[in-house]
Order: structure tokens, then C-alpha cells, then sequence
């Protein structure tokens, strides 16, 4: 079985949640599976080991499980863009539309240097609302976003789609069709 659907399938659909018409793709059951957390964990290690990189960002919440667990083996810094108010320094923002709502992220004024180079990660890509808008924020910071990456890719949503017209490059472990 290739390894994209071991992902696939050690991810819970949930329908109908957070309301009506969504199909949840829940990955606790992931985070459960040792071997296949392991896996999924160690595809993003080894794709980012040799590439110039100074941060990984993570997306609350599920995005900094993930992304300080690269951080650590990638031996690099770790930064949390955080939902509104969560954080205690200054912040810059930035609002997005979801596939239920509007939201809005963080980030401390100086957790991206001029120059320095990101990749951000988080659980999935759906609309890409939440990933655009922390590559905004970085790049406000002077940060350069070399990609962007998630265990999962809804690209009938088309998030991944306008992420790469925004000039950053996406990679996803796996892709489920549908909504």
C-alpha cells in the first residue's frame, strides 16, 4: 500500500462538523497510530533536511504539534502563529476567510528576521485562508516562505491552488477529493 493512503487511512471523516456540508478529516487517529505518525513525521523530515531553511512555523494548533516536531529534528527555531489574542507581545495581523467564517492569526512583531527563510506547516489545506495568511505575515516580517506543507490537501477547495498563485510552493503527504 503506498504511504499516502496509510495516511488516509488512519484519518477519521467526520460529516457534517463544524456544521452542515463540511466533511471534517480528523487526524487524532493519526496521532494515535505510532507507525504511521512516525512515517508521516519522518516524509517531512527527510523532504526538508538538506533544504536552507531558519524557521518553521506552525499553525494553531494542530500546525504546532506538527511543525515544532520538524522544527526539532530539522534543529531550527520554532514560531507559533496564533490565533487572535493568544499572544502576550506585540503582534501584527491577519484576517482570512475559512470554509465556515472569518478568523483572524498572529504573529509577534519579531519572530521572522529580515531574510530569514520558512516554511510553514499545518494539518491540512483546505480553502488556504489560514495558510495565506500566515505567509502575509511573514512576509510583513521581511521572511521569505520557501513552502508551505500539511499532512492533508483538499484541493477541490482550492486552497493549494491559490497558495501557488500566491509564489509559495505547496506539498501535502496526501490528498482527499471531495469537500
Amino acid at each position: 500500500m503506498p504511504f499516502s493512503e496509510a495516511i488516509k487511512n488512519a484519518v477519521r471523516t467526520i460529516p457534517d462538523w463544524p456544521q452542515k456540508g463540511i466533511m471534517f478529516r480528523d487526524i487524532t487517529p493519526l496521532f494515535q497510530n505510532a507507525r504511521v505518525l512516525r512515517s508521516t513525521l519522518d516524509q517531512f523530515v527527510h523532504r526538508y533536511m538538506e533544504e536552507e531553511i531558519d524557521l518553521v512555523a506552525g499553525i494553531d494548533a494542530r500546525g504546532f504539534l506538527l511543525g515544532v516536531t520538524l522544527a526539532y529534528e530539522l534543529k531550527r527555531g520554532f514560531i507559533p502563529v496564533r490565533k487572535q489574542g493568544k499572544l502576550p507581545f506585540e503582534t501584527i495581523r491577519e484576517e482570512y476567510e475559512l470554509e465556515y467564517g472569518k478568523a483572524t492569526v498572529e504573529l509577534h512583531k519579531d519572530a521572522v528576521r529580515p531574510g530569514q527563510k520558512v516554511i510553514i506547516m499545518d494539518d491540512l489545506i483546505a480553502t488556504g485562508g489560514t495558510m495565506l495568511a500566515a505567509i502575509k505575515l511573514i512576509r510583513k516580517l521581511g521572511g521569505e516562505v520557501r513552502e508551505v506543507c500539511a499532512i492533508i490537501d483538499l484541493p477541490d477547495l482550492g486552497g493549494s491552488e491559490k497558495i501557488r498563485a500566491a509564489g509559495v510552493q505547496v506539498y501535502s503527504a496526501c490528498s482527499f477529493d471531495g469537500h
